[in-house]
């Protein structure tokens, strides 16, 4: 845990600060160019006593300018725009718009967030302060489980503040709740939004409108000693994805006659293989969020903080995907035309004949549940000296459900597969087409339920799989702090922290196979459901039926082969920080030097998963480590007047490592070099050793990542809502994780009994390898960015209401773990990230437009069998607008707001490439070739607010 605790002197001095929260909604470089002396006087007004008095869009961005200006560490913020009003329709979204931050879209939505090029692993999420437990796999916070509405503002710590425990090595995201006594006034706000997902039809039992509204009560009592504040918040949001994925490309020069025509065009890289799908999705959230502040008087101050979210999704997948491979069911290419390509001809367009698809029909349910509680006391013990206690509790729960069915044309026994064929147009950039196929997919007469797959299919005719994670954080932190008066260090704070986390994470898995030996069988007619449309690649209607109702025509049988026993362990960590810092406050000179001592004891339990034998042995096993981490910080800004500011920043960092890269499980091999022609090698003569063993698995010695860093910052504040800044960093990264092959012993486990004998004379050693993460050599990671902002009647008055603000930022890195292996690319690392918003805002009029882009980048996907993979994420262009009018003073409707808001106004394509790092099919001149190409279409929301 680990939280900053303000006096209440402090904290009634930065109530106009953040009186949400806040900090910088981010930047444009043109700031810098403009003639300084013609802002000497708002400069003037912008010092630490200047009075805001706007509101909406800019009171937003100007309390998130004063947060930055004020706090000691280098951070960024976003602050709401009013109660109950983040200026975007999630708070990832928000976030996504600050300086050197970059969101990834999942199934249309910000979600994953990267600070400076490190992906979430690297970023710990506090609230108020405090750390919160994950349903994720990972540590990583999903910040869709936070209403927007119920959040004052988020804080982005990128330096670390010695007062704060457990901080990222990239940064730390703060979600702040609303302090009810700073607030100082009463406040209801009631707000109500209809969304519509535009272009999500596709499937006829899943809705495309939505709604989504909450309500914010704060108040205090007459004294002013006692303040209260409640929050409900309710998400009811459509979503769909056009999906369409290539699987990999070869070469088909084979065949008599050959099975690529004509001949000149044989050697061309062919797609071998395909998916599309519509999906859509719906997500149901129940937010619910209280806090009680307590101050009788200057020397005591306490707040309870509570919060509880339900979150419920639900998405309905329908399509087909098929293998376009001769290798396959005696297939062939005809009438193809080829593009060049990085020096390479490609297979776009043509005939293709003998194709099987298999029609998809699946369900995923998902249901988390987060509480968090947290309370906070702190008391003068004399004039000078203050004691605080923060203790706080956290537990989060997910169960999902994941279900895949099979279909295809034709009814017979099991693997009965009717052929067709059609046209095809691949272009390297969008929608493929195929059309003109010889069968009617919706025929719900033709079509039947089962395994199609080449090859004698995938063994089931569908399957179930349900994941369960439970995670649970509890901590205590105790502090002093000592007031030192007017002098070079004027505070002294001293603290001790304990931070208790356990997460585990198991997986049932389920074969579905159809009854009386896996025969076809029509699906049940009253399963049967209008079709769905793949129209988006040309394909035309697919068979749909609602997939609970058809369960009964399937047998279960449990899953229990060494990937599934791998899938469950367990995490305990008990963490000890003790800290200091010195606050210094020494002229014009401003910040804190502080020490962090962290002492971690980890234990992994999991399973050694033998399945060199018949069953498979399964025993359990438990793993401890320790270490100790010292984290020196600094943090200093010099203020050369006129709102001029520099900053400097180092420190010690460090992020603990994922959580299934720290499991206990171990699944060993058993290979006897000696066998199958390998008896002439020097080792399986007589005298010889040979090493028969091998595993795969986790790593539970795994220790953190750690790095120093260095921070350089030029500011300038021109005024309430107008600031410029350019930053640069050094991060010098001791280590990475990297999969490594390590030495194992494995005694423990006997030769299996059948397993070809070594020969005479010959030992076979206990002693092999295990391929798993391992700490390994670092590298650096450097960036350079520039942000502000800007109000547009510093030019002229007539200008009055409008500004903009943005920020570009440059990111590179560099790891190499070994020599003579090639760079490892960083997960979430995009070199170039910016953004840039203009926006209006007079009379109660609002409208603003909001771009964003990156570059492309190294993700994190689910992938195959739910499980998590690596990918290559194209550029990203992302264009939101709104518009609004809120009903003025002496208007009878006062009070009243209404918005319309739009996301995704570009309709932006999600695109990935095959060939991440190494691997994949390439083009001569090592392009890669395309992978998923996603649509998620455009989400309007209108609504009222009401603010009384």
């Amino acid at each position: 845990m680990g939280m900053r605790v303000h006096s209440c002197a402090a904290e009634q001095r930065l109530a106009r600060t953040y009186r949400f929260g806040a900090t910088a909604v981010s930047a444009l470089a043109l700031v810098s160019m403009m003639p300084q002396a013609a802002f000497a006087q708002e400069a003037d007004d912008a010092g630490d006593d200047a009075t805001i008095v706007v509101s909406g869009l800019r009171y937003s961005l100007a309390n998130s300018i004063n947060t930055k200006k004020n706090e000691a560490s280098i951070v960024e913020a976003v602050s709401a725009e009013d109660i109950g009003k983040l200026p975007d329709v999630s708070i990832a979204e928000s976030i996504a718009r600050l300086p050197g931050l970059a969101a990834q879209r999942v199934a249309g939505r910000a979600q994953i967030i990267s600070v400076r090029g490190l992906a979430p692993d690297f970023t710990t999420v506090l609230l108020n302060g405090r750390q919160q437990a994950s349903s994720g796999y990972n540590r990583a916070v999903e910040f869709d489980q936070y209403p927007s509405e119920l959040l004052s503002a988020a804080v982005v710590y990128k330096t670390p503040d010695a007062d704060i425990s457990g901080m990222g090595l990239a940064g730390t995201v703060d979600l702040r709740t609303v302090r009810p006594i700073a607030y100082g006034k009463r406040a209801i706000a009631v707000n109500i939004r209809g969304e519509i997902d535009e272009g999500g039809g596709r499937n006829h039992d899943m809705s495309n409108k939505g709604w989504r509204g909450s309500f914010s009560y704060i108040d205090q009592n007459d004294a002013g000693t006692l303040g209260w504040s409640i929050g409900y918040a309710h998400l009811d949001a459509p979503g769909h994805v056009d999906h369409y994925k290539a699987y990999g490309y070869e070469t088909f020069n084979f065949g008599n006659p050959l099975v690529v025509s004509p001949s000149n065009v044989a050697t061309a890289l062919q797609l071998n293989g395909e998916e599309a799908w519509a999906v859509n999705s719906k997500d149901k959230r129940d937010g619910v969020m209280g806090t009680l502040e307590f101050q009788p008087s200057d020397s005591f101050h306490s707040v309870l903080d509570l919060y509880y979210s339900r979150f419920k999704q639900k998405s309905v997948s329908r399509g087909a995907q098929w293998f376009s491979n001769p290798w396959a069911d005696n297939a062939t290419f005809s009438n193809e035309t080829v593009t060049w390509l990085g020096g390479s001809i490609l297979g776009t367009a043509g005939h293709f004949n003998n194709a099987i698809p298999i029609l998809r029909n699946d369900l995923n349910t998902r249901d988390d549940e987060l509480f968090a509680a947290g309370w906070n006391a702190d008391a003068k013990l004399g004039d000078r000296l203050t004691a605080t206690v923060d203790l706080s509790y956290s537990r989060n729960t997910r169960d999902e459900t994941y279900i895949e069915t099979y279909a295809g044309y034709g009814i017979g026994a099991f693997q009965t597969r009717t052929p067709d064929h059609y046209d095809f147009s691949i272009p390297l950039e969008g929608f493929p087409t195929y059309s003109n196929w010889g069968l009617n997919y919706a025929d719900a007469s033709k079509v039947s339920l089962g395994d199609r797959a080449p090859w004698g299919g995938w063994g089931h005719d569908g399957l179930m799989k349900s994941p369960h994670v439970e995670e649970k954080v509890t901590t205590a932190d105790f502090g002093l702090a000592y007031d030192m008066g007017e002098s070079f260090i004027s505070k002294i704070e001293l603290g001790v922290n304990y931070a208790h986390r356990d997460k585990s994470k198991t997986v049932d898995e389920i074969d579905l196979n159809l009854k009386n030996s896996r025969a076809q069988i029509a699906v049940p007619s009253g399963a049967v459901i209008a079709p769905t449309s793949l129209d988006f690649i040309g394909f035309g209607n697919v068979l749909a039926w609602d997939l609970p109702s058809v369960l009964g025509s399937y047998t279960e049988t449990t899953l229990l082969d060494a990937n599934h026993y791998d899938k469950s362990w367990q995490i305990k960590e008990d963490i000890l920080t003790f800290r200091a810092k010195a606050t210094i406050d020494a002229g014009n000179l401003h910040g804190n030097i502080g020490l962090q001592v962290v002492n971690q004891k980890q234990a992994s339990s999991g399973l050694r998963i033998n399945r060199t034998v018949t069953p498979i042995a399964i025993g359990p096993v438990s793993v401890e480590k320790s270490y100790t981490d010292f984290l020196p910080s600094l943090n200093l800004y010099y203020d050369l007047g006129g709102g001029h500011r520099l900053r400097f920043a180092a420190a010690k960092v460090m992020a603990r490592p994922r959580m299934d890269d720290m499991r206990a499980n171990m699944t060993p091999s058993y290979s006897n070099p000696c066998a199958s022609g390998g008896s002439s090698n020097q080792q399986c003569q007589p005298g010889g050793t040979v090493h028969p063993w091998s595993a795969t698995g986790g790593n539970p010695n795994l220790e953190p990542w750690r790095a120093k860093s260095l921070d350089v910052v030029y500011e300038w504040y021109g005024g309430k809502a107008t600031y410029f800044s350019v930053a640069g960093f050094y991060k010098w990264l001791d280590n990475y994780i990297y999969t490594q092959s390590l030495t194992a012993d494995f005694s423990a486990f006997p030769v299996p009994p059948t397993a070809t004998p070594l020969p005479t004379g010959v030992t076979g050693s206990p002693i092999g390898t295990l391929t798993a993460p391992a700490n390994g050599k670092g590298g650096y990671l450097r960036g350079v960015e520039v942000a502000g902002a800007l109000e547009l009647s510093k030019f002229t008055h007539k200008l009055d209401g409008f500004g903009l603000s943005g920020s570009i930022a440059f990111t590179e890195s560099n790891l190499n773990p070994t020599s003579g292996t090639s760079i490892v690319r960083i997960p979430g690392l995009s070199k170039w990230v910016y953004n840039i918003t203009g926006y209006f805002e007079r009379d109660g009029f609002q409208a603003r437009a909001s771009y964003r882009y990156r570059s492309a980048f190294k993700g994190e996907t689910i992938q195959l069998f739910t499980n998590i993979g690596y990918t290559e994420i194209l550029a990203d262009k992302q264009l939101d607008a709104q518009i609004g009018y809120t009903f003025q003073e002496g208007s009878p409707l006062a009070g009243l707001g209404i918005t319309l808001q739009l996301s995704n106004a570009l309709d932006s394509p999600y695109r990935t490439r095959l060939g991440l790092d190494t691997g994949g099919t390439k083009t001569a001149d090592k392009t890669v070739l395309p992978e998923t190409y996603e649509k998620y279409g455009r989400q309007w929301l209108l609504g009222l607010s009401y603010r009384f």
